[in-house]
């Protein structure tokens, strides 16, 4: 406790350089920082004292949240208490920055690419957070590459009314380089299943051309529309790279690496998956690649997973699959 005490006295000396770090979308107004909420939202409710001796306390008036710097820290990045004692400690390593007022960074605009990756840097790894519990109430066993996954405890969630705070799932959306070009968001009841809203899965920023990318494709590849339903297949086929296209109609426009030579296309069992399914292979027409469908026995493929259990789904899709593909990807793991 005496370590965390001289980290927050320290962080309270400086405070100011604390806020434009963590907090950037905010501004000083007299003795205090103002900024929307520890997740770093603009507005006005939660306000920092930079000065005298209660510099580095703060307070959240529209949550009733308080507390020091270190709090803070452990909020806006989603750490536990000791993540955020070492995150502190390496803030103060840094050189502090001048506190001239055009080194506050511009809030990014609603919806575009910065404020999908602002909040894609502001979320947390998935691992034991309510996000892997609410995956694996959907039978996804998540595989040791999850980076593309991360979870927000506080995401706001938008409507023409008002705006709510619920967590979420967040997934990153990126280009064939790996650049995040925008998220996509499923917001949680925090008693489990998904939150009770009318839409509460939306994908903001560059998506045409883009999607969630799971391990890198070289020559094989299965796309999917939904997130779960790339999830679903990738917990009983691990080793075979994927892309969540997020809706069917984003589908067809889908960037494909030059090297592939055969495409997966795993399709929801109704009109729109079988329409995007024409599309993607009449947009492709005059290329070499292999485009193969998989199809369902349910609805999609992570409904197929809670009702057949993966070993029937591995064989449902072994039906499907080239057979040089099956022991490479579908039975990968017995193999090894």
């Amino acid at each position: 406790m005496a370590k965390a005490a001289e980290l927050a006295r320290r962080l309270g000396q400086n405070a100011e350089a604390v806020c434009r770090h963590y907090l950037a979308n905010g501004r000083r107004q007299g003795r205090y920082w103002l900024v929307g909420d520890v997740t770093n939202a603009p507005g006005r409710s939660l306000y920092v004292r930079l000065s005298g001796e209660r510099a580095g306390n703060w307070a959240d008036a529209a949550t009733g949240q308080f507390g020091d710097l270190i709090d803070l820290i452990a909020l806006n990045r989603g750490l536990d208490f000791r993540a955020a004692l070492d995150e502190a400690q390496n803030f103060l390593r840094l050189p502090i920055a001048s506190s001239a007022p055009n080194l506050r960074e511009p809030p990014a605009p609603s919806g575009s690419p910065d404020a999908a990756r602002r909040l894609f840097a502001a979320s947390r790894p998935i691992r034991n957070t309510l996000a892997e519990s609410y995956l694996r109430s959907r039978g996804v066993v998540l595989q040791a590459d999850v980076s593309a996954l991360r979870f927000h405890p506080r995401c706001f969630h938008r409507t023409p009314s008002r705006r709510e705070v619920w967590p979420a799932l967040v997934a990153a959306v990126t280009d064939l380089d790996g650049a995040i070009t925008g998220v996509h968001r499923t917001w949680l009841d925090p008693s489990g299943g998904r939150a009770p809203l009318a839409q509460p899965r939306r994908a903001m920023g560059h998506l045409l051309g883009n999607g969630v990318r799971f391990g890198r494709a070289v020559d094989v590849l299965t796309v999917a529309e939904g997130l779960e339903t790339t999830l679903a297949l990738k917990t009983i086929m691990p080793a075979i790279p994927m892309i969540a296209a997020l809706s069917a109609a984003h589908l067809a426009p889908l960037d494909l690496p030059a090297t592939l030579r055969r495409l997966y296309v795993a399709r929801d069992d109704d009109e729109a998956g079988r329409l995007a399914e024409e599309k993607l292979r009449e947009r492709n027409r005059h290329s070499t690649i292999d485009i193969r469908a998989l199809t369902p026995r349910a609805e999609d493929f992570n409904a197929d997973l809670l009702t057949l259990g993966p070993d029937r789904l591995r064989a449902w899709i072994a039906g499907q699959f080239v057979a040089d593909d099956i022991p490479r990807f579908l039975f990968a793991h017995d193999a090894a």
